[in-house]
């Protein structure tokens, strides 16, 4: 609760389908195209025109539905959302309305004492993307003008509305979170939030103690068109602190869209919420009703990939911690990588720790990800193995990692060229050993006196003078060997 009320948010999730064409021509999908080079006379609304289905896009969104656990209707339809805004050309958008291709599915949910619970998915339908506005300044608000680019007019889009069960931000993002994730798994979308290809609109509500109506009818605020799963949990969070402020100074929460602002941190007003019948909804004569066969969707089904849940059950049985194993479900590309490690390594949590740790803070350092990493699977892997047959050390095999990032050779060669492979003679390490106990006499007398820190000097000697290359567990035994022999 939050100063006597109830935290309400539902989500509505837009995710851009990965089709090399739009949902209704040829016109091609890739990013980043010059402003209004990908475009045609059906994307552009010229009169006398026909939209024909981009098949692909269907199979898309209904694999995503089957995904996320929901009913694949056989039969949805097509219908008109129109409304005037100046990167829409037709003044209206091919969408559905009343009959959705999927309905009542959900997206389980963590909390922190790892329990799950369900969050539900009101329906998700099939639609264009409208095109897109480039304002000219910093902000909106303070723009002299606006730059039209209808590339994104005609995008292949699924809508995942999502049921007003969220009750925190943080909830809104763990949902959004996972649902990420999931869709990540399906390769239907390329799921980059500051691209534009995934993007949420939160409504947010508080509920008082007392209220004991439908929750549809408490007033509702909508945060548009929100670019990144921290803004939205930002989003809420201002939205809750406001429509908190204004209600405890008895003021009346008025229903409307809003934007954020991510250098503030803060949500305006843009206008006031639109209803459905203010979109005129009629079905769209262009196009008949869409008729799937039930073996095809089946067929579909049959073919997903393990999924989130799934995969995190699966490394739990491997013994993989479930802090480690959470960052490698919502992480497909790291996913994959350690799968196809784990296929060549035996000992898996040596190999997600090294991934997790070394691996990701070079990839880090270097810009790149995991599916396109400078080391690739088999080369840490015959990384993990010159430590395992003694070759290296665990130190030294860090500095072999960095060098196999900045050369792009394989571990061998980096140890061969740079000789840095591990010293297990015994003779040449005690001939060390001897010279730096010698040399600290002083230090060997505190370690004789109950100071085990004094050993741990020593041994730092002894690596120093190797070059760290004179296996650890070797030079401490023969360290302590040769003090207790002395001692006689």
């Amino acid at each position: 609760m939050n100063n006597g009320y109830q935290v309400i948010v539902g989500l509505e999730v837009h995710v851009e389908l990965k089709t090399n064409s739009k949902l209704f021509c040829l016109c091609s999908t890739q990013f980043g195209a010059s402003p209004n080079s990908q475009t045609c006379p059906v994307c552009l609304g010229m009169p006398g025109v026909l939209p024909v289905l981009n098949q692909e896009a269907i199979r898309m969104a209904v694999r995503s539905a089957l995904a996320l656990h929901c009913q694949v209707h056989a039969f949805s339809k097509f219908d008109r959302k129109q409304y005037f805004y100046p990167d829409l050309p037709k003044a209206y958008q091919i969408s559905q309305y009343d009959q959705p291709l999927a309905e009542y599915g959900w997206v389980g949910i963590r909390s922190g004492n790892g329990e799950t619970h369900r969050i539900g998915i009101r329906r998700i339908h099939v639609e264009e993307d409208a095109g897109k506005l480039n304002h000219l300044g910093q902000r909106l608000g303070d723009a002299t003008g606006s730059l039209v680019d209808l590339n994104r007019a005609g995008v292949p889009l699924v809508e995942i509305v999502s049921e007003p069960d969220l009750r925190s931000a943080e909830e809104a993002r763990l949902y959004l979170t996972e649902l990420r994730a999931t869709l990540s798994y399906l390769n239907v979308s390329d799921l980059r939030m500051e691209e534009g290809s995934m993007r949420c609109d939160a409504n947010v509500s508080l509920r008082p103690a007392e209220y004991q109506g439908e929750l549809e009818d408490l007033p509702r605020v909508e945060i548009k068109n929100v670019n990144s799963i921290r803004n939205v949990q930002r989003g809420i969070e201002y939205e809750v602190q406001r429509q908190s402020e204004r209600l405890a100074q008895g003021e009346r929460i008025v229903k409307e869209t809003r934007g954020f602002d991510d250098a503030t941190g803060t949500t305006y007003s843009q206008r006031s919420k639109e209803e459905a019948n203010d979109y005129r909804y009629f079905p769209e004569p262009d196009l008949p009703p869409l008729e799937l066969e039930e073996a095809w969707i089946k067929n579909i089904g049959d073919g997903l990939p393990a999924l989130p849940e799934a995969i995190r059950e699966d490394l739990a049985s491997r013994g993989i911690p479930s802090k480690d194993a959470e960052v490698l479900v919502l992480d497909r590309e790291a996913y994959e990588y350690w799968c196809a490690a784990a296929d060549l390594y035996e000992d898996e949590r040596t190999l997600t720790n090294w991934m997790l740790s070394d691996v990701s803070r070079l990839l880090n350092a270097r810009g790149e990800s995991f599916a396109r990493a400078s080391v690739n699977p088999p080369s840490l892997v015959e990384l993990l193995r010159l430590i395992d047959k003694g070759t290296l050390s665990g130190r030294m095999a860090k500095e072999v990692l960095e060098l196999m990032f900045e050369s792009g050779k394989s571990a061998a060669m980096v140890v061969e060229e740079k000789g840095l492979s591990q010293i297990t003679d015994t003779e040449a390490i005690r001939a060390v050993v001897l010279a730096v106990l010698r040399e600290h006499q002083a230090v060997v007398a505190d370690y004789l006196s109950g100071k085990d820190k004094a050993l741990a000097f020593l041994v730092g000697q002894v690596m120093k003078r190797t070059r760290g290359q004179a296996k650890p567990d070797l030079v401490n035994q023969l360290l302590r060997d040769t003090i207790a022999g002395d001692r006689e």
